[in-house]
C-alpha cells in the first residue's frame, strides 16, 4: 500500500479520535507544530525515517522535542505509530491530518500567482469569489511572478483559472502558427 494511503488512514483515525476526545483544535495545533518542525529540520526527518535507529530511540527523540508541548492524545498517537514501525510516514500523517482537518472545517486553500502584488481590493474579490463557489473559508497563498507580465493564475484544488497576459500571448501565438494566412 502506498505511503500516502497509509498516512491518510492514520490521519483519518486521528481526526476521529480527536473529535471523540473533544480535542480537535489542540491536536490540529500539535500536528501543525509537528509538520512545521519536520519541514524545517531535514535531520529530524532523516532520523525518523531511518530504519536502523531503534524505535525506543525515535520515541525518546520525539518526546524530548515535543514532550509537554503537545496534547496527551497526540503524544500517544506518535508513540503508537513509531512502535508499529511506521515512523517513516509520520510526517505524511501530519500533513494529511491538516488536509483532513481543512476538509472537516470546510476550509479551502487557494494559490494565486500574480504579476504584481495583489491589492487589498483584488485579494478580497478573489476570496469572495472562491467563497461563493466553495461555500467555505479560504486560505489564500500568494506568490508574485513577473514572467506573467500581467493578470494572475488561480489554483483551487484541481481547478486552475489562468488570466495571465503571458498565457494569452502564448495562445495567440499558437493560433497564428496554426492558421494559414491567405
Amino acid at each position: 500500500m502506498s505511503e500516502i494511503k497509509v498516512a491518510t488512514r492514520y490521519a483519518k483515525s486521528l481526526i476521529d479520535l480527536a473529535l471523540e476526545q473533544n480535542a480537535l483544535e489542540e491536536i490540529k495545533g500539535d500536528m501543525q507544530l509537528f509538520a512545521d518542525t519536520m519541514k524545517a529540520n531535514s535531520e529530524l526527518r532523516a532520523v525518523v525515517k531511518n530504519p536502523i535507529i531503534p524505535l525506543d530511540k525515535k520515541n525518546a527523540i520525539l518526546k524530548a522535542i515535543f514532550g509537554e508541548k503537545i496534547h496527551k492524545v497526540t503524544s500517544a498517537f506518535l508513540k503508537i505509530v513509531v512502535d508499529k514501525g511506521r515512523a517513516e510516514i509520520i510526517y505524511g500523517v501530519a500533513k494529511e491530518f491538516l488536509n483532513e482537518y481543512n476538509q472537516h472545517k470546510n476550509i479551502v486553500t487557494a494559490y494565486v500567482t500574480s504579476a504584481a502584488t495583489l491589492t487589498d481590493t483584488a485579494r478580497k474579490e478573489i476570496i469572495s469569489k472562491i467563497k461563493a463557489v466553495t461555500g467555505g473559508e479560504v486560505i489564500l497563498n500568494e506568490t508574485v511572478d513577473s514572467k506573467l507580465i500581467g493578470g494572475f493564475v488561480l489554483t483551487v484544488g484541481d481547478k486552475q483559472f489562468d488570466s495571465s497576459i503571458a498565457s494569452s500571448l502564448g495562445r495567440l501565438k499558437k493560433d497564428f502558427s496554426q492558421k494559414v494566412i491567405a
